[in-house]
């Protein structure tokens, strides 16, 4: 029995990221950019007002909030003629002279000889004239041309991975597209003469196709590019038509109800002359039945999975997502792991590392994550207990019972809501 560090060695060793490609910028958001952005303009591009406010010279304001008196001991306030306004996006230039203000809004170009912006509540914020109540420095509340970045410097760096900032920063560069790595292509398809699709009524023996559409929104969440084949019929012939044909247009091809019995023999004879595809047991459960091989010219990656869709979904999870994190250039292709301690005893199969399916919790007084297996007393099988999952608890092969307390590393799966 193969370990299951020696399979994800064999499975990721044959992960392969699509060629780079162009994209518009709202398309690139959750890739990795595969090159570095280089400015070729200042940003911002022209001295601009931070806030709304009053640009002024510095010097002109020096006096605001010292007690100043007459002649006759009265206090004299600082004031200013406002001679203009310039709204954002004004390309009229005004010129400031000495002891005079302009009114400006958040972003509009700053005056010549402005070097500073009052913001309002500095002011009685008046229209024809203004008191001014605080002094600024040369600088406050101005973007300097150039202060985000300048020209020749990286915007974004290859190997980021473009969020909304990054988009909105390529978006201020004037960058309408960028280079990216894809999402890789993968092709997922059912088999087993028992399969009905959802639009039809299962007749007597039969069942729904859980595999394809549950495997399918996996591969999405991975990151994947997905077309979901559904139900193929194990016709050697068949099958192996449509296998061919998804591995022309895909980088990852998973085939589910593949393994076990003489179906798997069926499918590794039609499968036969595309290239290796081997059937082992893994150490682990559940899925420890499962199938891995490259095909076709180009040796596509290809599982073959359990028809249980519980065990579908856990090989899928321990073996084809690191694939794809990998082929999306992730450093990290591997869930975050905690250790948390458990609120009930757990029984767990010798000399396979088990992965149960669990709700992670987090005390509010201590800190401390606590974790509740599910799929317990025999209900290891069943679908709604994975549904309810938000996480998997990872038992070693040498670990058979786990007592109420004990602490045990616990994988996130991703965050609902």
């Amino acid at each position: 029995m193969r370990s299951v560090e020696d399979q994800q060695i064999k499975v990721t060793a044959a992960a392969v990221a699509p060629r780079p490609v162009r994209v518009a910028i709202s398309e690139a958001q959750g890739l990795l950019c595969a090159e570095d952005v280089v400015t070729e303009r200042p940003l911002p591009g022209f001295d601009q007002a931070a806030i709304d406010g009053y640009a002024v010279r510095s010097v002109d304001v020096q006096g605001a909030g010292v007690d100043i008196r007459d002649e006759d001991g009265q206090p004299v306030d600082l004031t200013l003629p406002v001679v203009g306004e310039v709204p954002a996006g004004s390309r009229q230039p005004i010129r400031l002279q000495p002891r005079q203000t302009v009114r400006v809004d958040t972003g509009a170009p700053l005056p010549t000889l402005a070097d500073a912006v009052l913001p309002l509540d500095y002011t009685d914020a008046g229209r024809a004239r203004i008191k001014v109540y605080e002094p600024v420095r040369t600088g406050d509340y101005v973007r300097r041309i150039g202060d985000d970045v300048q020209p020749g410097d990286i915007a974004v760096r290859a190997g980021t991975i473009i969020g909304p900032a990054q988009v909105g920063l390529l978006a201020a560069v004037g960058r309408d597209k960028v280079l990216v790595h894809p999402r890789p292509r993968l092709s997922v398809i059912s088999i087993g003469g028992e399969l009905v699709d959802i639009d039809r009524t299962p007749g007597p023996g039969q069942v729904y196709d859980v595999n394809s559409y549950a495997l399918a929104a996996a591969a999405r969440d991975a990151g994947a590019d997905v077309n979901r084949v559904g139900i193929v019929s194990a016709d050697p012939k068949r099958l192996r038509d449509v296998v061919e044909g998804q591995l022309v247009r895909s980088e990852v091809v998973v085939i589910a109800g593949a393994v076990g019995g003489w179906v798997s023999e069926q499918i590794r004879e039609a499968l036969e002359g595309l290239g290796e595809l081997e059937v082992a047991r893994v150490a682990m459960h559940p899925g420890s039945v499962q199938g891995f091989g490259r095909l076709g010219r180009d040796e596509v990656p290809t599982f073959l999975l359990p028809s249980n869709p519980v065990g579908a979904l856990v090989v899928f999870e321990v073996m084809v997502r690191p694939l794809i994190r990998i082929a999306l250039g992730r450093r990290h292709p591997m869930r975050r792991v905690v250790q948390a301690r458990t609120i009930m005893p757990i029984s767990s199969m010798p000399g396979r590392r088990g992965y149960l399916r669990a709700q992670l919790m987090r005390d509010e007084q201590t800190g401390e994550y606590l974790v509740q297996p599910l799929g317990v007393n025999g209900s290891a099988h069943l679908l709604s207990t994975l549904a309810e999952a938000n996480s998997l608890i990872v038992i070693e092969p040498d670990v058979t019972e786990i007592r109420t307390g004990d602490e045990v590393p616990v994988a996130f799966l991703a965050q609902r809501g």
